[in-house]
């Protein structure tokens, strides 16, 4: 077997030392287009869980490699002065040169070939390879040459950096962060050998612009970060290395291979620095093509797909993660406002792989300064955030877990029965701040099935005040109603007979736009005038009736694109007049009903407006149509967002995972200035919590995990040991064995994630 590589990085490297190892009598070059001295950037990071990996995989490089790294266990979050010091985090880091270094040597002794000064642009010279690996980096002259084959796809990020180097001694990972009048700039620092730091500078377009910064002017970027910095930098020298400003390119490719040729490294996929992970990519997925091309070494395709098989989920996921993390620095601006341990907490939190709870298990000090931060901030006095109060004009919540608006698709003719009664109040009993109830149709023909709740009339007014009476004589939870119409989306069978099927003699659909939601429904009508003011009339009616009902909030419905979600995105409104085209057009007929609804609400009487914050399609809703919506929104008196996404169109593409829609509600409450419930894949009292101590929502709501867990609260409390006054007198005898039971089970599993966390460097 023949095998060249192209590209002498880390992963290529490492490729050749696993492979000429195992496989002696197998011929491999590596083809590096600089000098063996040659290192752009000055460290890099592993943690302790890497070098572990290595420690398996070539016990030489491993040796080699961590007698020349600088360890800590600590990270530090510094802004204008103020510090936080996060202990029980294991990284080291090493200089770039001496990695390459030591890597150069274990391939000399191993036997690979390895060729400097050789920039390759033609691959015909290498006709008789097997394997043609392509390590030549983000901008791969490789890949290049065949781009539309792998489907590469290149995103330069909106930040910009700079990479360069200190002689300032450092003995912790640390995050400077520095307020000038144009917008936060964060050092991203680190030790890498003995007398050597890696000074990362950060900082948006905008702050970068407004700075006067120059692309590749080093003597001007040293001159005013060094001026920044200063404090900082105690007096050290900033040190350059060709350190001209970039944006960071997100790389991604639809295929790994084509022919004998398969890519490596960042040539693959890039990860942003700020997980520190780029290095550790590539090297993990060298371990990876390596076990795929011994596990088929006569089958080269095999061992390709099996490469790409094994690995792109762990790669994807550790993107993701970045992606996550570069976001908060995109938008860090908007946590300037942020009091300091919120803000240190918010930075540590940001990829979603770190929560509240992680943090504690390594350093209980510091997240104690973090709740004490928040206890004082909101008047409150408890061991977990998700159950601090929380206020919205005359209505205060007991905590701030919410029950999100699920359909349950049981009524007849509108009327709630006994199933909605045991499906509210058990939830209540349960512990809930407050309960959300299913979209509520404000007129027959607006309902989305049949099956479905309505309250525009006596009767139904009658059934919803006995679950609310039960709920205010029986427990401390508040309860909402969400009001709405179906607008295209309706007259539909009940999910678990069809999705988003339509039924027989379905009513007339009423729509911004005359387009249909799929082909199987019919074309809705476009709203005339009439329609307009006939469905304002619905909803000041069922506000007056949720009123004689004794909900203590309303939620008005303008997500999913049902009736006023469809005119506040393009895709479903295409209408020429007053009510379509601009922003400021879409949201008009919202913004009435909101108005009327507000109008015939007790003033002391909360406001929520759910909306979808994408669409998660082509030419959907903007940002900067979401902060406007939201905005006016706030203006006319709304008192919460809800924030959810999607579900606008039928051939939407969203981006699910763990708290995925979490974003959304952070950058609509941090841009807007407005409180925000969120949702989406939230599962646990650890997330809840991380999200609020980390200002990314004000309310957590759950779906699913509440349908089949009505004392999802009452765990969580036990959980955190919180007293609670307001279970019925029947349940108090539940209390002690419940507590009790919960706490050791909390004790043994901390236990085992205590013995698996990073083992400390500190001698």
């Amino acid at each position: 077997m023949k095998i060249t590589v192209i590209g002498g990085g880390p992963g290529g490297l490492y490729f050749s030392i696993l492979t000429k190892k195992a496989m002696p009598h197998w011929e491999i070059n590596v083809y590096e287009r600089n000098k063996p001295e040659d290192s752009f950037g000055f460290g890099v990071v592993f943690s302790d869980e890497t070098l572990g990996e290595f420690l398996k995989r070539d016990m030489q490089s491993y040796e080699l490699i961590r007698s020349k790294f600088a360890y800590w266990d600590d990270i530090i979050v510094a802004r204008d002065g103020q510090e936080a010091r996060i202990s029980g985090n294991g990284f080291c880091g090493c200089s770039r040169k001496t990695l390459l270094k030591l890597l150069h040597q274990r391939c000399r002794e191993e036997g690979v070939n390895l060729h400097f000064e050789q920039n390759i642009d033609n691959l015909s010279q290498f006709n008789d390879s097997d394997i043609i690996v392509a390590a030549d980096g983000i901008g791969s002259g490789i890949r290049t040459q065949f781009q539309n084959e792998f489907g590469t796809n290149i995103q330069l990020k909106s930040n910009r950096f700079v990479w360069m180097g200190s002689t300032k001694l450092l003995d912790a990972f640390t995050y400077f962060f520095r307020t000038t009048p144009y917008g936060i700039i964060v050092a991203h620092t680190y030790q890498y050998e003995e007398g050597m730091s890696t000074w990362i500078f950060e900082c948006t377009d905008e702050t970068w612009k407004n700075m006067q910064f120059e692309v590749e002017n080093e003597a001007d970027t040293v001159t005013k970060l060094s001026e920044l910095f200063k404090d900082e930098l105690n007096g050290h020298p900033l040190i350059t290395n060709k350190s001209h400003w970039r944006q960071f390119p997100h790389v991604t490719n639809k295929k790994w291979f084509h022919n004998n040729i398969v890519l490596l490294g960042d040539a693959k996929a890039t990860a942003h620095f700020s997980i520190g992970s780029g290095t550790k990519l590539a090297m993990d997925s060298a371990i990876g093509l390596f076990d795929a091309l011994m596990a088929d070494p006569d089958n080269v395709q095999n061992a390709f797909q099996q490469y790409e098989k094994t690995r792109r989920n762990p790669v994807e996921m550790i993107q993701y993660a970045a992606s996550v993390s570069l976001e908060w620095f995109e938008n860090m601006n908007r946590y300037e406002k942020y009091p300091f341990y919120q803000f240190s907490f918010g930075c540590m939190t940001r990829s979603k792989k770190v929560t509240y709870e992680n943090l504690r298990l390594r350093d209980q000090s510091y997240t104690d300064k973090v709740l004490q931060e928040f206890n004082q901030l909101n008047n409150s006095n408890t061991n977990a955030a998700a159950f601090s109060t929380f206020k919205l004009r005359g209505l205060e919540l007991s905590n701030r877990i919410v029950m999100s608006s699920m359909g349950q698709y049981s009524a007849n003719n509108g009327l709630v029965n006994n199933w909605h009664f045991q499906h509210y109040t058990s939830r209540a009993i349960g512990g809930l701040g407050l309960i959300i109830t299913e979209m509520t149709a404000v007129d027959a023909n607006g309902r989305i099935t049949l099956g479905c709740a309505g309250i525009y009339n006596e009767d139904q007014i009658t059934e919803w005040k006995k679950i609310t009476d039960f709920v205010h004589e029986n427990t401390s939870t508040k309860i909402g109603i969400q009001l709405g119409h179906s607008g295209r989306k309706g007259a539909v069978k009940k999910p678990w007979e069809g999705t988003n099927e339509p039924i027989e003699n379905a009513w007339e659909l009423l729509s911004a736009s005359a387009i249909a939601f799929n082909d199987k429904m019919d074309i809705p009508k476009e709203m005339t005038a009439d329609d307009m003011q006939n469905v304002i009339n619905q909803f000041a009616n069922a506000t007056k009736n949720a009123e004689k009902a004794g909900f203590d909030m309303i939620e008005l419905q303008a997500h999913h694109g049902f009736l006023l979600a469809s005119f506040l995105s393009p895709l479903t409104n295409n209408r020429t007049d007053e009510f379509g085209g601009s922003v400021e057009n879409r949201l008009r007929f919202p913004l009435q009903v909101f108005n009327a609804v507000r109008e015939n609400f007790p003033s002391e009487k909360p406001i929520s407006v759910r909306i979808s914050a994408t669409d998660w399609a082509d030419n959907g809703i903007s940002q900067e149509d979401v902060l406007f919506i939201t905005s006016e929104f706030k203006k006319a008196g709304a008192d919460i967002i809800n924030v959810s996404t999607g579900n606008t169109v039928e051939n939407q593409t969203p981006k699910t995972g763990r708290m995925w829609q979490v974003p959304f509600s952070d950058m609509i409450r941090n841009s807007t200035d407005i409180p925000t419930i969120t949702a989406g894949t939230i599962t646990d009292i650890d997330q809840i919590n991380t999200i609020i101590l980390s200002g990314k929502a004000d309310l957590v709501a759950l779906g699913k995990p509440l349908l089949l867990d009505p004392y999802f609260v009452r765990k969580a409390q036990a959980y955190e040991q919180i007293s609670v006054t307001d279970i019925p007198n029947q349940y108090q005898k539940g209390i002690e064995n419940l507590y009790t039971s919960t706490i050791s089970e909390r004790k043994q599993s901390e236990r085992m994630k205590k013995a698996l966390k990073p083992k400390s460097n500190k001698k």
